[in-house]
């Protein structure tokens, strides 16, 4: 079974940053892309980042210019590094993965979601 832990969330005033950071545990043979979601109270989940095995990344256009992921596949741990913080960006921050793994019915490829960790801007 795979688990992706996020860290790294908090309060934080604005103009301020913080940096998330998602870690898959688990017999992991291969992670796909991985990405941060976000999901603010009354509001669908959107898409915030994504990367690719390769490197390539897209983000949302709220956060262009502010936002960084980043990922380390020999650690496989994702990162976000959020500068610039506006109040705007509260919400629970989601880490997700798409993933081949082992699991008790054999090696399958899934999409897998964290916890979450909640992001609060305000002075």
């Amino acid at each position: 079974q795979v688990q992706l832990l996020e860290s790294g969330g908090g309060l934080v005033q604005p103009g301020g940053s913080l940096r998330l950071s998602c870690a898959a545990s688990g017999i992991i043979f291969s992670i796909y892309a991985m990405g941060w979601y976000r999901q603010a109270p009354g509001k669908q989940r959107e898409l915030v980042a994504a990367i690719q095995t390769g490197g390539t990344t897209n983000y949302a256009d709220s956060v262009k210019g502010r936002f960084t992921i980043s990922r380390d596949n020999a650690k496989n741990t994702l990162y976000l590094q959020m500068n610039s913080l506006k109040p705007e960006d509260t919400a629970v921050y989601y880490c997700n993965a798409d993933v081949t793994a082992s699991s008790s019915s054999g090696v399958r490829r899934n999409t897998y979601w964290g916890q979450g960790t909640q992001v609060a801007v305000s002075s």
